[in-house]
């Protein structure tokens, strides 16, 4: 049984759980509920509760051990020198017997049978089957895969029969429990409420983990690489050694390129964003008709939808060769790749992350605040200057701080539309690259991860990291100030 539908054999037991405990309580007390210490509903959630549960961290816990506890079995079945030899070999072996194995879950009863004898051939048998394999499987192998398959069919079969009969366990301990004395609904609640723990510390979880893993990666990178060179280093040239050589750290890991090219673009991309999002957003929410409103907003936001990739086709396709004619029309020399077509792209794909969202920050300023600025003999255009965008101007600040989020961590249209050259300049008409994507470059490839080639890419994961959590910091100390100023 797969455990889909053991999940859902699970939660079908619950809600029958549910309804015989919302009507053991009630025959509790004759039909009076009102001598019950909770509503009826409060026991009935009881009792599934203590239905599914159980049953469900069972399956949890199960379908995450298994796996290894079969694989050890399972590797404890090969020859010797499988085992004593490469890591390579093993890995091989390993992969040759999970193939067998799903080919031989396809075969019938007699089928699988024959497989034992070592002169069938099994490489047909299996191709039969829609299981193709290079060569004809070796005999310990085969044997591997069907004592694999076993202990899967085997431990499948126990997970089944646990779980119903804890489920039914768990179903029979509720009702006994139910009763009018029982405080149900403090129980339930009690699960909410660590349910609802449980799911805002994925959030924290998740973080933790991604920090942890850059921050021991990038200790490793900063053992073979000084941390000054990284940080204050003005060149970026992260060549591999050559095979044999002796030194490990070859080229140089400067920062500060890639650094400026993420400032100066994402700069560049906030000057296009925010006047034309915070405009727009003003316009929408405080001139604009309500017709024009609920059609240029969705419109607007249509912007936000289109893939990332297409604007960087747009900008090296379009956009940069445009560019580089209208500055040979003047006499400036404008690269198709450059700053300044990535920052004008970037821009006005950010122009619905302020637009949007500071639409509805300074729709939910109270109306009596506009009219309190009208009544004192305050023009429209003062109110919104002097009333209405400092009582909005922390959600504005979240709505920028999120645009320079998405600018800083975009990488797509940098690599079309910035080009991939490490660039140290002021010149906006230049290529230049930026941190991201850097790192996809340094992870891509079939690479090991003990070089400090490639754990760079963890060191500007960390940088990257930091600096978007001091800007953070930086804007809740001012969203904070501002809302002091206003209070």
């Amino acid at each position: 049984m797969s455990t889909a539908l053991l999940l859902l054999i699970v939660i079908a037991l619950g809600v029958v759980g549910w309804f015989l405990g919302n009507w053991r309580a009630r025959a509790s007390v004759a039909g009076k509920t009102s001598a019950l210490h909770s509503r009826p509903g409060y026991y009935g959630a009881y009792v599934l509760l203590w239905t599914t549960l159980p049953a469900f961290f069972l399956i949890v816990a199960w379908s995450a051990i298994s796996p290894t506890v079969i694989s050890s079995l399972v590797n404890a079945k090969l020859p010797e020198n499988i085992l004593n030899g490469p890591a390579q070999a093993r890995t091989l072996t390993m992969s040759t017997v999970n193939l067998v194995e799903k080919g031989l879950a396809m075969l019938s009863p007699e089928e699988l049978e024959k497989t034992a004898d070592p002169s069938v051939d099994v490489k047909a048998l299996l191709l039969s089957k829609g299981v193709p394999l290079a060569v004809n499987p070796e005999p310990f192998a085969v044997e591997a895969a069907r004592y694999q398959l076993t202990l899967k069919n085997s431990s499948r079969l126990l997970l089944t029969l646990s779980s119903i009969g804890l489920a039914i366990l768990g179903l029979a301990f509720g009702l006994v429990q139910v009763g009018p004395k029982l405080r149900s609904r403090n129980a339930v609640e009690t699960v909410a409420l660590a349910g609802l723990l449980g799911c805002s510390m994925v959030a924290i979880l998740t973080t933790l983990g991604i920090v942890l893993s850059m921050l021991f990666e990038s200790i490793h990178f900063f053992s073979i690489v000084p941390i000054s060179e990284f940080l204050f280093g003005t060149v970026w040239d992260p060549r591999f050694s050559s095979a044999g050589s002796s030194g490990n750290a070859g080229g140089s890991f400067g920062l500060l390129p890639l650094l400026w090219g993420t400032l100066y673009i994402s700069l560049v991309a906030l000057l296009v964003a925010v006047p034309v999002g915070l405009f727009s957003a003003v316009y929408m929410s405080e001139y604009a008709s309500r017709a024009v409103r609920m059609t240029a907003k969705p419109l607007l936001e249509i912007l936000a939808g289109i893939p990332t990739i297409v604007y960087g086709f747009f900008a090296l396709i379009t956009f940069g060769p445009l560019l580089r004619d209208l500055g040979a029309h003047i006499g400036l020399s404008i690269s198709a790749t450059s700053v300044l077509t990535a920052g004008l792209i970037m821009g006005v794909m950010l122009i619905p992350f302020v637009s949007s969202l500071s639409d509805d920050i300074i729709n939910a300023v109270p109306q009596s605040l506009r009219e309190g600025s009208y009544g004192l003999g305050a023009t429209q255009s003062e109110t919104i200057k002097r009333v209405i965008l400092p009582a909005a101007l922390p959600g504005i600040v979240g709505a920028i701080l999120l645009a320079a989020s998405r600018a800083i961590g975009e990488t797509m249209i940098v690599v079309l539309a910035a080009g991939i050259a490490p660039n140290l300049t002021l010149n906006p008409f230049e290529p230049v690259t930026t941190i991201t994507v850097k790192i996809v470059s340094q992870l891509t490839g079939d690479l090991e991860f003990n070089s400090p080639q490639t754990l760079v890419a963890f060191a500007l994961g960390l940088t990257l990291f930091v600096f978007t959590l001091a800007l953070n910091i930086y804007a809740l100390y001012i969203v904070r100030k501002y809302r002091e100023q206003y209070e």
